[in-house]
């Protein structure tokens, strides 16, 4: 398979070129050159006509699309929103009009941020009600939008709590405030489930493969935890006494952007179409931790 990945910089996308090119896929990544080392295609996404021409000459049979502005509290300065849109949504609709002319697949990398984050129920890939909390959400719900009026072969998979090798996320926040800190204080009201980027990655690849289009639900397995849960996992995996103080999430403050409280996602339609559930977070957390040599 000839494939396209943008964002291959990034956590995720750095996971899912690994492991298409373990099975022996013709992949070409791209991020914005000032981010890049390797092999890899310099591409700015917000270009539309650059990206155009680097469709048209490399002809993707797929594309996995990891490419987004991911920062939820730059996202609120008002200067950034239209930098949040053209990327998230004005790039994605660009990408889905090119993979229709070439009749190629669009895999897109989403999140629980589409919803509102209300409630204690799962959201599921069916649900018809959103209201992002956010920008960040907002403009990811507008490249939803764009896939879906633009292309029939799409994957939308909808993800959160993210953790990668290739990149900064809570695990390794936890651990720098765990070396240099005797406590530290976390959201104890927000719920949801951990992903590491090489389960996903996985399910990306067997998703690429396969014709089941559609919308779909991703996280690892396990069940639903607050961040603070995480964080005491984290620790104990670590061998870290850090003491963790659970707080709500109007104790913690700080944020400029309001985070949803519910970020449960359901993952049952992904079962229901015959592909393999990720691995339990705890396990995939240990796997994690050894591969960047914190135990």
């Amino acid at each position: 398979m000839k494939l396209l990945i943008t964002g291959v910089c990034g956590q995720l996308g750095h996971d899912a070129a690994r492991e298409c090119r373990s099975r022996v896929w013709e992949v070409v990544g791209t991020d914005l050159p000032r981010t890049l080392d390797g092999p890899e295609l310099p591409l700015d996404l917000t270009d539309p006509e650059k990206l155009r021409t680097t469709m048209e000459k490399l002809r993707p049979e797929a594309v996995i699309h990891c490419a987004a502005w991911t920062s939820v509290d730059a996202a609120e300065e008002p200067d950034n929103r239209k930098k949040v849109f053209s990327i998230n949504a004005d790039a994605t609709r660009t990408l889905a009009e090119q993979c229709a002319r070439l009749g190629a697949k669009l895999l897109y990398i989403s999140t629980d941020y589409v919803f509102d984050g209300q409630g204690s129920e799962p959201w599921t890939p069916e649900q018809t009600h959103f209201a992002p909390c956010n920008v960040y959400g907002a403009s990811k719900l507008a490249g939803e939008g764009e896939i879906q009026k633009n292309l029939d072969r799409y994957f939308i998979i909808r993800t959160s709590w993210v953790f990668g090798k290739n990149g900064e996320n809570f695990v390794k926040t936890m651990l720098r405030a765990g070396r240099s800190s005797d406590h530290v204080r976390v959201v104890s009201d927000q719920i949801g489930t951990p992903t590491y980027t090489r389960d996903l990655a996985i399910l990306l690849a067997d998703l690429a493969e396969s014709e089941a289009y559609g919308i779909y639900h991703a996280t690892n397995a396990g069940g639903f935890v607050s961040w603070y849960d995480f964080a005491r996992e984290i620790y104990r995996q670590a061998g870290l006494e850090t003491k963790v103080i659970p707080v709500t999430t109007e104790e913690y403050g700080m944020s400029k952007a309001v985070r949803p409280r519910n970020s449960r996602l359901s993952k049952e339609k992904l079962e229901r179409a015959g592909f393999h559930p990720l691995p339990d977070w705890k396990d995939a957390l240990s796997r994690y931790l050894r591969e960047i040599g914190e135990i």
